[in-house]
């Protein structure tokens, strides 16, 4: 309880700080919103382990519109805000190749390297951009120094100090939409929903046609299972944008979460008809055919994704999904014939999280307790062969790696060693406020309790991660087992409606399936 407490002073006290950052304004309500949905005030971390306040200092509010950019190459200036444009209507890849554009033709453009760091998944990329940007910094215009200083930090894992630095950036410019979608769609992707909420509102408050934020709303109420919203928000989105594919996208996915995939595949092969290369929606098909058991169709378009995907990381992620195909089919020695490969692959191309993911999921739906603890090892290794992956990034790895890992020992009855593990996991979430971090731990520290009988203390702790189907199936079992019958229903109810696409969702329906197999070489032998 001690440690609750505490993590409940440490979100207190950065929400505290970062709100005097942005104390000049007053917001208004946007698009029927109330007040305290419009406050742009973000918090700096989610209910963490442990932690403490946050220290950034409150900046001086800018007179500029909008966020100066240091360069004196007017090219350099048209690719990045050229490169914005894509990105804001989710051409993703297109835009990486726009901000790579406008760092070569101005060397010294700070806000290009910036923008590469935060969005490229080429590790190795993302790495040496961020170096670069960071020695950049001191020609950067002040609101250019914020974002430097919120991407470095952010990706090397000093999460409240970048959380300050966004705050303090969305604070210097008040009219900007586009840094609201940003750091929004950042928030979005920590899992920060509400304080991304907050965010888009105070963008429509400047704008209430400006259609990304529209779009990011939209999945927001599809997050919380208010698909009425949802569809509200995507209708006036579609509305503004009927010549671009994403809307069809997000119709698509917003519709499969909604449970309805025949609607789901329409949008999806309308996002298509426009754009045959907007590869997400290819992914789409496949993941909605794979949820309605069409697995052999989902591999077709799965294929077919991968086929035309230029970027390396997507084509090993969708491989992964094709490989989860495999295991909804209980076709464990297909599913571990492309995992293997796409370890071994990733080494080879120094792609170091994907090695690690694919060695990770092998484990996870692995029947042997020995053998997935073997090749959570080898997930472990897998994080340091090249030192190029971002701090961030290898720290919530490691935390699922130490999850799935004190679950196995749990399961074997090596209740030291899973303690061990339990350990590493807490220290890791002391030091990091990743939301994901924090979540890999209460789930853990959750599993355990519940593995002791001791489901009172452990439902806390799993409330914290209800957005992972395994802990909500124990949820469930929770709230049955100390008598919290209405909590058990919905519970349940939700994750009957949770239509994700991914191995966890595949394990909480169909958990401790048998799976006889070989065990493999670690990768770097091979």
């Amino acid at each position: 309880m001690l440690r609750r407490f505490l993590a409940i002073l440490a979100a207190l006290a950065c929400l505290f700080a970062v709100s005097r950052a942005v104390a000049h304004e007053n917001p208004k309500p946007a698009n029927g919103g109330n007040a305290e949905k419009a406050s742009g005030a973000v918090k700096a971390a989610p209910a963490t382990k442990n932690g403490g306040p946050d220290k950034s200092a409150n900046p001086k509010v800018a007179s500029a519109k909008s966020m100066p950019l240091s360069t004196s190459s007017a090219k350099a200036r048209d690719l990045y805000q050229r490169a914005v444009q894509d990105y804001e209507l989710l051409y993703l890849e297109r835009a990486n190749i726009g901000w790579r554009a406008a760092a070569k033709e101005d060397p010294n453009f700070a806000a290009a390297f910036t923008m590469v760091a935060l969005n490229s998944r080429d590790p190795e990329e993302s790495r040496t951009a961020r170096e670069q940007a960071k020695m950049l910094a001191a020609k950067a215009s002040s609101g250019e120094k914020l974002m430097i200083q919120w991407v470095a930090a952010t990706e090397e894992g000093k999460y409240l100090e970048g959380i300050a630095a966004m705050n303090d950036m969305i604070a210097m410019f008040p009219k900007d939409k586009h840094v609201y979608y940003l750091a929004a769609n950042w928030l979005m992707g920590v899992r920060g929903d509400e304080q991304a909420h907050n965010l888009l509102h105070k963008a429509l408050d400047i704008d209430p046609d400006f259609a990304p934020a529209l779009n990011n709303l939209a999945y927001l109420h599809a997050r919380s299972h208010e698909f009425d919203e949802s569809l509200q928000d995507m209708d006036r989105y579609a509305a503004l944008l009927p010549k671009e594919p994403n809307p069809q996208d997000s119709y698509g996915e917003i519709l499969r979460m909604a449970g309805r995939f025949e609607a789901s595949l329409e949008h999806y092969r309308a996002a298509l008809a426009i754009d045959p290369n907007f590869n997400t929606s290819q992914v789409g098909l496949g993941d909605t055919y794979a949820l309605m058991g069409d697995q052999e169709k989902a591999r077709q378009e799965y294929d077919k994704a991968i086929a035309k995907e230029p970027n390396a990381a997507n084509r090993f992620d969708d491989r992964m999904q094709k490989a989860i195909t495999w295991v909804r089919e209980k076709n464990y020695a297909d599913a571990d014939r492309e995992l293997w490969r796409i370890s071994v692959e990733a080494h080879g191309q120094s792609y170091e999280l994907q090695e690690a993911q694919a060695l990770r999921r092998m484990a996870q739906y692995a029947a042997d307790d020995q053998l997935a603890l073997e090749r959570l090892a080898s997930a472990e290794d897998a994080l340091t062969h090249r030192h190029n992956l971002s701090p961030a990034d290898r720290d919530e790895e490691l935390a699922h790696i130490l999850r799935v890992r004190a679950a196995r020992l749990i399961q074997a009855g090596k209740k030291d060693e899973a303690q061990k593990a339990l350990n590493q996991l807490g220290e890791l979430a002391d030091s990091n406020h990743s939301r994901t971090i924090q979540e890999c731990w209460h789930g853990a520290a959750g599993q355990a309790l519940a593995s002791q009988g001791n489901f009172k203390e452990a439902i806390p702790e799993l409330e914290e991660d209800q957005d992972n189907p395994e802990t909500m199936s124990l949820l469930v079992k929770a709230y049955t087992e100390t008598g919290v019958a209405d909590k058990s229903q919905s519970a349940s109810a939700r994750l009957r409606a949770m239509n994700l696409a991914s191995l966890e969702q595949v394990l909480a329906v169909e958990p401790n399936v048998p799976k006889p197999t070989a065990t493999q070489e670690p990768v770097a032998e091979q």
